[in-house]
């Protein structure tokens, strides 16, 4: 009988570190959830930066264009210029219906 008795305080035992273990993995799990959201919002935050840099670069990659300079960048211009004036006539026919 003392053998039986033994093997459940064992069992009790174990049953209460397997669970001091889940609550430690369980803290360990929400910590890693809390970095994890922390850095997909920097990382959204960088994104955002690297897109409004990339909109700067190109807004004065253009106005260099435009400024002069040889016949390529010229023609580079007057096709951006005319793909702006596209999107401006499609802009006034969907103002216009």
């Amino acid at each position: 009988m003392s053998e039986l008795v033994e093997i459940v305080d064992s069992l009790e035992n174990k049953v209460s570190k397997l669970l001091h273990k889940m609550e430690l993995l369980h803290q360990v799990n929400a910590k890693l959830k809390q970095e994890l959201e922390l850095q997909k919002e920097k990382n959204e935050l960088k994104e955002r930066a690297l897109k409004e840099w990339e909109e700067k670069y190109d807004s004065l990659k253009m106005a260099n264009t435009m400024l002069g300079g040889n016949t390529s960048s010229k023609t580079e211009a007057k096709l951006k210029i005319n793909t702006l004036i596209r999107e401006l006539d499609v802009c006034i026919a969907k103002l216009a219906d």
